[in-house]
């Protein structure tokens, strides 16, 4: 039967509607997934330049902080040489000029650099926990001292015993240590390490120690070979008290006025970009040789 009247007429126009309706839509669909593809180019653009500015600015900071080291070096050796004609001898304190910070010194348009010294024997060293003759034995002057550090500090003193087993290789631990029994009972398991500490943050992997207990110590402690020893004129005060008379021996071996172990921080500024850099410097008893050993990018 033929379509007839307006209703005829009315399916006949349908089509041709439907037809420009689709049309509209798939040209919306196309000007949309247009823009959002413009979009991601623009962004993806934008970030690609940004990640090398950044790595161009990471680099330009890390020269700038080689040459901080290079002047560093170069001061260390003029104050030891020249206190070693001076006085005959090669001592180290902060009195000196290698321990007076440098900058906000401008060294290109817009890059600023700052940068200060730290004499690392003037902490105490967590390597001297554990006697370095290979006996494996704690140091009892080593272990009475970091005691009475951690006391000094409000820290619990049990932490003695856990470090100490940390470093040694015995399984058999302090009165109140801990072995690799106990490491192996954390999520996830491990085992202690059984040998010389290569970075104060290791005592984090002490069970309960925590950042809070770190923090306040941080700042007393260093790493370093177990031979160093501790520079009375440089020491702070907290780890002097530590080894205060008639509760240490002060003839126990562990204290020098000389020192071979510095720790350099830089802080470099580019635009409104910050980049630190911590160098732990050595430098030889003949005071013609100093260079980096250590660099890291946090200050612990």
């Amino acid at each position: 039967m033929r379509p007839s009247g307006l209703s005829g007429l009315a399916r006949a126009g349908t089509g041709p509607h439907r037809q420009r309706g689709l049309a509209m839509l798939v040209a919306i669909l196309l000007v949309a997934l247009g823009t959002i593809l413009a979009a991601a180019v623009a962004y993806e653009s934008a970030m690609s330049a940004r990640r090398g500015t950044a790595t161009l600015s990471f680099d330009e900071a890390l020269l700038i902080s080689e040459g901080a080291e290079a002047l560093a070096a170069y001061g260390l050796r003029a104050v030891k040489q020249a206190n070693k004609s001076a006085t005959g001898t090669t001592d180290i304190y902060p009195a000196q000029p290698w321990a007076q910070p440098v900058g906000p010194l401008e060294v290109a348009p817009g890059v600023t650099l700052e940068a200060s010294l730290e004499d690392m024997q003037g902490r105490f060293n967590l390597n001297w926990l554990v006697m370095a003759d290979g006996t494996d034995r704690p140091n009892p002057a080593a272990v009475a001292a970091f005691t009475h550090l951690l006391e000094l500090l409000n820290i619990e003193p049990r932490w003695t015993d856990l470090v100490v087993d940390w470093i040694d290789r015995g399984q058999t631990p302090m009165p109140e240590g801990a072995e690799d029994s106990a490491y192996l009972g954390q999520n996830p398991p491990y085992l202690t390490a059984n040998q010389f500490i290569t970075s104060t943050s290791e005592l984090l992997a002490l069970p309960g120690f925590g950042r809070e207990r770190y923090a306040k110590l941080a700042p007393f402690i260093s790493a370093l070979p177990p031979g160093t020893l501790l520079n009375i004129c440089s020491a702070k005060a907290q780890v002097l008290d530590a080894f205060i008379p008639g509760r240490i021996d002060f003839s126990s071996g562990l204290f020098t006025t000389r020192s071979s172990y510095f720790r350099l921080s830089s802080l470099v500024t580019i635009g409104t970009a910050e980049f630190n850099l911590y160098s732990l410097l050595y430098q030889d008893d003949n005071a013609s040789l100093v260079r980096p050993i250590l660099r890291t990018f946090s200050a612990d």
